[in-house]
C-alpha cells in the first residue's frame, strides 16, 4: 500500500521573507516612493528627524511624517522646522500630483530648480531659508498656483512680468529679499495678498497695485505712489534723464542706515553743526515732558473731582441685596443688580478695581476688571443702544441673565444709569477662538489642533442651538456670532458670549455687512433671525477649517494676529472645492496630523450647509449639533443640554412676562 507524502511545513523564516518581500514591491511599486527617499537623503542625510521615511514603507499607507496622499499618489509634503538642510531638491520635481509642498523655516539653499512639472501645485511655501539666485521662471507656468510664498530668502534680481500667467493666484509674498529693478504691473484680479517689503525695488508702484496696503511696499530703495508717498518729476538734476520719477529715500518705515553727517564745512554739508542738532532735539524733548506734566495735572485734578462727586452720591452706588434678581419700580436708578447665587460686590468696588482694556466690538468695549478680594470678572461698557428706556432694557436683561449652560458665558450682573450702561460676566482667561486661530502666525506659534478645533465647534454649536431653544415664545436670536465672540474657559471648553444684546443695539450701530452677516441681513441690519445665525455659524467654521478670517472684524482682532480678510469666505471655498473635496481649502496648520481628512471633510459640509445663501436651506442648530457629534463619534441622543428643561428658570411663562 502507498504511502502518502506529506507536503513540508513551509519554513517561518521564508515566509516571513517572502511577506517583506511582498511589501518591499508594494512600497516599490508607488512612483512616489523614490523622490521621496532621494529627498531625504539629502535633507536629513543623518535620519535625525524623517525616520518614519524607509524603503519598506509604501509612503501612503505608512506614517511618513509630513506626507498626505490622493488616489495613492503624493499630494502633499509639509515639512516645516524640522531643521533640513542641503539645496532644493530635484527629486521633487517628479511628484507630478503634488498639490501642496511647505519647506517652511528651514536651512535649504540654493537655487530652485524647474518645477514646471508640478502641474498639479496650489500651494507653494519655502519661506525662512537660504534659497538664492533669480525669481524661478519655472513657477510662472503652475497656472494652478494659489499661494506662492518665497519671504524670508536670498533671492535677487527683478520680478518678471510673466508672474501675471498665474491667474489663480490669491498670495504673492515676496518680502525680505533682494529683488530690484521696478515692480511689473501685475494684473492679477484674484490677489488678496501681497507684499513686497525689505527688497531693492526702485520706481513708481504700479496701479494695479497700489491697492494693496503701505507696509506691502515699506523699506524698499526707492518706491514712490499710492500707497505711499506721491511720485515727483524731476528734469533739473544733470545726473538725471529728463522726467526722471524721483520718490523717497524712506518708503514709509525706517531703515538700518544712519544719517550722514558732514565733518568738514557744515556750510556746505548741513545747515546745522552737531551740537546744534543735540541742543535741538534736548530742547524739543524738554518741551514735550513739560506739556505731558500739564496735561496730566490737568485731566488728573478734573477725574478726581469727578471720583469725589461720585463717592458723595452714596445712595447711587449700592448694590441690591433683595433675593430677587430685579429691582422693585420703587427703587432708585444707578445700582448695580446681580442676579440669584452670583458672589456680590459694591459698585464702588467696581470702579476701585484695576482694569485692563480686552478689545472694542460692536456693542462696546470690554474690560477685565481685577477687584480688591482677588475675584476677577469681566465688564462690558455697552454703547449706542437703540432701547427706548429703562423698562426694556431690564426686561431684556432678565431673559438673558436666566440663560445658564455650560457653553455660554454667563451674565452675572448689569447696571443701568441715564449715561452708562454695564454687563458683568465670567472672565473667560484663554482668550478667544479668533486668537487661537490667527494670533502670532510665524515661528514659534503653538497651532490650535484638530481635537481642539473639533471641541470648540461643539461647545459653540450647543450654545448657540440652546439659546434658539430657550424661551420658544420669543425665538430667541444671538445676532453676532463670530470667533471673537467664543471664549474659551480654563477647561478648554467654548463659551459663546454677547449673545442677545443685538435687540439692544441701534439701527446706526448695526453694520450693514460683514464677513459672518448672512445675505438677508445684510440688506437689513435688522432682520436677524435663527436661520441668520446659522449662516454666520456655518461661516465661523469654514474659519476653523481654513484658517482664514471672514472679514477685518473689529478692533479686538489683534493687529499682530497677521489676519488677512476674505470678504465672502463661503464663495471663496466653494470657488476651492467646486470640482472635488481637496486639501487646499484646509488650514496648512492641520496638515501635520495623519487620519483626519474624513473629519475635515465631514465638518467642512456641515459648514457649508449651514452657510447657504437661502434661509430655507439651512439646517436648524439642533440638527447641526447632531451632526458634529456624529462627526465626532458621540453618542448622539436628545441631552438636555439642548432642551429647555435643562434651565428651569427660562420658561416660557417667564418669557410672556417679559413681553
Amino acid at each position: 500500500m502507498p504511502v502518502a507524502k506529506l507536503k513540508p511545513r513551509p519554513n517561518l523564516t521564508t515566509t516571513a521573507l517572502f511577506l517583506l518581500l511582498i511589501h518591499y514591491a508594494a512600497a516599490a511599486h508607488n512612483p512616489d516612493t523614490r523622490p521621496l527617499l532621494l529627498f531625504k537623503s539629502t535633507a536629513d542625510p543623518h535620519n535625525a528627524v524623517l525616520s518614519s521615511w524607509n524603503a519598506s514603507s509604501d509612503p501612503c499607507t505608512a506614517a511618513w511624517l509630513g506626507v498626505s496622499c490622493l488616489h495613492n499618489r503624493v499630494s502633499c509634503l509639509v515639512v516645516e522646522n524640522l531643521h533640513l538642510r542641503g539645496f532644493f531638491p530635484r527629486s521633487l520635481a517628479s511628484l507630478t500630483q503634488l498639490r501642496v509642498l511647505s519647506l517652511k523655516n528651514n536651512g535649504f539653499s540654493g537655487q530652485i530648480p524647474d518645477l514646471s512639472n508640478l502641474t498639479s501645485l496650489k500651494l507653494l511655501f519655502i519661506s525662512h531659508n537660504h534659497f538664492s539666485g533669480d525669481f524661478p521662471l519655472s513657477l510662472t507656468s503652475l497656472s494652478k498656483l494659489y499661494r506662492l510664498d518665497l519671504s524670508y530668502n536670498n533671492f535677487t534680481g527683478s520680478i518678471p512680468a510673466t508672474a501675471n500667467r498665474l491667474t489663480s493666484l490669491l498670495t504673492l509674498k515676496l518680502e525680505e529679499n533682494g529683488f530690484s529693478g521696478s515692480l511689473p504691473g501685475l494684473r492679477l484680479q484674484n490677489l488678496q495678498d501681497f507684499n513686497v517689503s525689505g527688497n531693492g525695488l526702485t520706481g513708481e508702484i504700479p496701479d494695479s497695485l497700489s491697492r494693496f496696503p503701505a507696509s506691502s511696499f515699506w523699506n524698499n530703495r526707492v518706491l514712490c505712489g499710492p500707497p505711499l508717498e506721491k511720485c515727483k518729476a524731476v528734469s533739473s538734476d544733470p545726473t538725471r534723464p529728463a522726467g526722471a520719477i524721483v520718490g523717497p529715500k524712506t518708503t514709509g518705515m525706517p531703515t538700518d542706515s544712519k544719517p550722514i553727517i558732514n565733518s568738514g564745512n557744515t556750510r556746505r554739508g548741513n545747515k546745522f553743526s552737531s551740537p546744534a542738532i543735540i541742543g535741538i532735539i534736548v530742547g524739543d524733548v524738554v518741551v514735550l515732558g513739560l506739556v505731558s506734566m500739564l496735561l496730566y495735572c490737568y485731566f488728573w485734578r478734573n477725574y478726581s473731582s469727578e471720583l469725589e462727586s461720585g463717592k458723595s452720591s452714596g445712595s447711587a452706588e449700592k448694590m441690591v441685596y433683595s433675593s430677587s434678581p430685579y429691582p422693585n419700580p420703587t427703587q432708585e436708578r444707578g445700582k448695580i443688580v446681580f442676579f440669584e447665587g452670583v458672589r456680590r460686590f459694591e459698585l464702588e468696588d467696581l470702579l476701585r478695581a484695576s482694569a485692563e482694556m480686552l478689545g472694542k466690538g460692536g456693542f462696546g468695549t470690554a474690560y477685565k476688571a481685577i477687584l480688591d478680594d482677588g475675584n476677577v470678572v469681566a465688564v462690558k461698557r455697552l454703547k449706542d443702544l437703540g432701547v427706548n428706556g429703562k423698562k426694556e432694557f431690564e426686561q431684556q436683561m432678565e431673559v438673558l441673565g436666566r440663560l445658564k449652560h455650560p457653553n455660554l458665558v454667563e451674565l452675572k450682573a448689569y447696571y443701568f444709569a441715564k449715561d452708562e450702561k454695564l454687563l458683568v460676566y465670567d472672565y473667560m482667561p484663554n482668550a478667544n477662538l479668533f486668537w487661537l486661530l490667527h494670533g502670532n502666525r510665524g515661528p514659534g506659534r503653538t497651532p490650535l489642533d484638530w481635537t481642539r478645533r473639533l471641541k470648540i465647534a461643539a461647545g459653540a454649536a450647543r450654545g448657540l442651538a440652546f439659546i434658539h431653544s430657550s424661551c420658544k415664545s420669543l425665538r430667541l436670536v444671538h445676532g453676532n456670532i463670530k470667533s471673537t465672540n467664543i471664549l474659551i474657559d480654563r477647561d478648554g471648553n467654548a463659551r459663546v458670549s454677547d449673545f442677545g444684546l443685538s435687540v439692544l443695539a441701534s439701527p446706526s450701530s448695526i453694520p450693514k455687512s460683514n464677513g459672518y452677516r448672512a445675505p438677508e441681513a445684510s440688506l437689513d441690519g435688522r432682520k436677524l433671525t435663527q436661520k441668520s445665525d446659522v449662516y454666520s455659524f456655518g461661516v465661523l467654521l469654514l474659519e476653523l477649517l481654513t484658517g482664514k478670517c471672514p472679514s477685518i472684524i473689529d478692533s479686538s482682532s489683534s493687529p499682530g494676529s497677521g489676519c488677512s480678510g476674505i470678504v465672502d469666505l463661503p464663495r471663496w471655498v466653494q470657488s476651492v472645492v467646486r470640482e472635488e473635496w481637496t486639501a487646499e481649502v484646509f488650514d496648512l496648520e492641520l496638515m501635520r496630523y495623519k487620519g483626519i481628512e474624513e473629519e475635515m471633510v465631514g465638518l467642512l459640509q456641515i459648514g457649508m450647509a449651514c452657510a447657504q445663501p437661502s434661509p430655507d436651506h439651512r439646517p436648524k442648530m439642533n440638527f447641526v449639533v447632531k451632526m458634529i457629534d456624529e462627526l465626532r463619534g458621540v453618542e448622539v441622543s436628545l441631552s438636555p443640554e439642548v432642551s429647555v428643561s435643562y434651565s428651569p428658570a427660562v420658561s416660557d411663562e417667564a418669557c410672556k412676562a417679559s413681553e
